[in-house]
């Protein structure tokens, strides 16, 4: 057995070679690069790393970023369609708010209350539907980080819900008919829960920070000047990835751990750090956001081994998140199993690129993955079952899946049991 079987043994792997459950079926992992009706793909590990650090020579294409930039007015546009010296102003002043001391300090407590309310809740029920607890668990905890704290975290879980739900998503084939009244109706959702969500749950937090400023986003955007359309658009970006985001990862993490019994009892046995690693794993082979997209600013050279290409200034790159986590070259050919003990090429982080990378990597990445552990931590002590598979849909506008109908049943006769002290240390 190699060194690295050792460190990555059999029973994490299933025999097909692909451990994944969210990825979307026929998405091609090969060639490395290649250019589609005039966009480049690109899928290597390196490629894809080297893209996302060289901020002078892209801006952000994704999220519709394109389009959004046209209907922009204002001194200070979105963090997320923000580049260059604007984009590195606003990431530095809002950094305080998401770093592990931070966190620890301010949210911990938080996360470990209402971990405790919800998965009690469970047991009492003996069972629920796994994706609308942790919407709610992810929103209290971002709303804390963003002071969104004016509002009922029901309504607000309730109208982020339908806003996110309304961006575009796809799964089972539609009639044509329903498919078109389904377009429409898409259309108007986002507008009509966009502004229910501005009038209900940022109007409120809004006008408190007027009126006393706290240690949140909303009173930094207050002192820097920001309209309230403005703030709105920011509260929209933090909901996407605070809230939406870590929702689908819970999901899926949970998913991994409630079917494989020894991965399962070595996350609940170890340390936070080594915790951290298993979660880390599984956020490699689940990206939750899939690509990244790219507009070059100017011709950019990419050179893989004896492969050189060159991409002409104003091309658009399709960076695929999912295959560079994939990497055989850098990560090994058993890339797409379990293992948390798999070596990272130097300067990689554990989750690979699953958090971005460059000037865009996002900056609640040790939030996400903390409150998942605190979370998952409690949830994994209880004798669930799955009452049948999870489904698994994809949305458009972030090329991110969406994980549903998690419906969790509690075994009979077996009782809760409470995380033990040492399981829980900080």
């Amino acid at each position: 057995m190699s060194d690295h079987d050792a460190r990555c043994p059999v029973p994490h792997r299933e025999q097909n070679g692909d451990r994944r459950r969210t990825a979307p079926p026929g998405e091609p992992g090969t060639p490395r690069v290649e250019v589609l009706d005039g966009v480049w793909h690109v899928r290597a590990l390196p490629l894809v790393r080297q893209v996302l650090r060289e901020a002078d020579a892209t801006v952000q294409a994704g999220f519709s970023a394109e389009t959004a930039r046209q209907g922009l007015t204002g001194d200070h546009p979105p963090v997320l369609y923000a580049d260059g010296p604007e984009h590195r102003r606003q990431r530095t002043a809002t950094a305080k708010f998401f770093t592990p001391a931070t966190v620890s300090r301010r949210y911990r407590d938080l996360m470990e209350e209402r971990a405790d309310e919800l998965v009690e809740q469970i047991r009492r029920d003996g069972g629920g539907e796994l994706s609308a607890v942790t919407l709610r668990y992810s929103v209290e905890v971002a709303a804390q980080v963003v002071g969104l704290t004016d509002s009922g975290i029901d309504g607000m879980s309730r109208r982020l819900e339908r806003f996110f739900d309304g961006t575009g998503s796809t799964g089972a084939p539609r009639g044509r008919l329903r498919a078109r009244v389904g377009a429409v109706a898409g259309s108007v959702r986002p507008m009509w829960a966009m502004s229910a969500f501005q009038f209900r749950d940022v109007r409120p937090a809004v006008a408190a920070r007027r009126r006393q400023p706290r240690e949140d986003v909303i009173s930094h955007l207050l002192e820097q000047g920001y309209t309230d359309r403005e703030i709105l658009v920011e509260c929209l970006t933090y909901a996407a990835a605070g809230m939406a985001t870590t929702r689908e990862f819970i999901a899926v993490a949970a998913w991994h751990l409630l079917e494989d019994d020894r991965l399962r009892a070595a996350y609940l046995e170890a340390d936070e750090p080594a915790r951290h690693g298993v979660l880390h794993e599984i956020l490699r082979l689940e990206p939750v956001v899939g690509h990244l997209y790219r507009r070059s600013t100017r011709e950019l050279v990419l050179e893989d081994g004896e492969e050189r290409h060159v991409v002409p200034a104003g091309s658009l790159l399709d960076l695929s998140v999912r295959q560079a986590n994939l990497d055989p070259q850098e990560l090994g050919e058993d890339a797409r199993q379990m293992c948390p003990e798999r070596p990272r090429p130097k300067g990689v982080r554990p989750e690979v690129l699953s958090f971005g990378d460059g000037a865009h990597r996002c900056p609640g990445g040790f939030i996400a993955i903390q409150e998942t552990d605190i979370f998952l931590q409690r949830l994994l002590r209880l004798p669930l079952e799955f009452a049948h598979p999870p489904l698994v849909s994809w949305a458009e506008l972030t090329a991110s899946y969406e994980v549903r109908d998690v419906v969790l049943r509690v075994g009979a006769g077996q009782g809760w049991r409470a995380p033990s002290p040492a399981s829980t240390a900080r």
